[in-house]
Parts: structure tokens; C-alpha cells; sequence
């Protein structure tokens, strides 16, 4: 009986090692292909960069140029939704006061119209 138990145990464990085996030649596979991926982006933004970012000078474009332009892309996305928050902000205010008015001159122009 102890011997089939093991033999059982075994199994089970040979079992688990086979899927263990499988799911790291999934993952070897999987960080392949991110890795294959990455460096297509890589090249993608290198070349579409390359023209722009190298100026009139025809120089090649290093990937810390390509970095630091896609950094300033970003900052200046960021700061164009900041400024785009605190202009619908300032919209939202503006409409708000707007229709406080709108509303004070109805009952002015009421308060008005029953006064003559």
C-alpha cells in the first residue's frame, strides 16, 4: 500500500513538473515575443523620429534623442490637459454666473412689468 502511495505521489508530482515545464516554455515564449515587439516599437519610433529629430544636419538620431523627445511629447500632452481642466473649469463658472444673471434679469424684468 505504501508503495502504491508513492508511486501515486509520484505521478502526481511528475504531473505537476510537466505543467511547470509548460507554463515556463509559455512564458519564455511570451517574453520573446514582448521582447520582439519592444524592439519593432523601438525601430518604428527610431525611424519615424529619425528625420525630424536629427534636424538639417543629417546626423543619426540616438535612442536618448528619441527618449528625451517622446519625454517632452508627454509633458506637453500633459500640460495641454491640465490647461484644457482648468479651462472647462473656467467655462463651467462662467456658464454657472451666466445663468444666475439670465435668472436675475426674469425676475427684473417680472418685477418690472408689474410695477407698470
Amino acid at each position: 500500500q505504501a508503495e502504491e502511495e508513492l508511486k501515486a505521489a509520484w505521478s502526481q508530482q511528475a504531473r505537476q513538473l510537466r505543467e511547470m515545464e509548460r507554463r515556463e516554455r509559455l512564458l519564455r515564449s511570451d517574453v520573446q515575443r514582448a521582447g520582439e515587439q519592444l524592439e519593432s516599437f523601438k525601430t518604428r519610433v527610431m525611424q519615424v523620429c529619425s528625420p525630424s529629430a536629427g534636424g538639417s544636419t543629417g546626423k543619426p538620431v540616438t535612442e536618448q534623442q528619441v527618449i528625451e523627445k517622446v519625454r517632452q511629447i508627454s509633458d506637453e500632452n500633459k500640460q495641454s490637459h491640465e490647461r484644457e481642466k482648468t479651462l472647462q473649469k473656467e467655462l463651467s463658472s462662467r456658464l454657472a454666473k451666466e445663468r444666475e444673471v439670465s435668472a436675475n434679469i426674469e425676475v427684473f424684468k417680472n418685477s418690472l412689468q408689474k410695477l407698470q
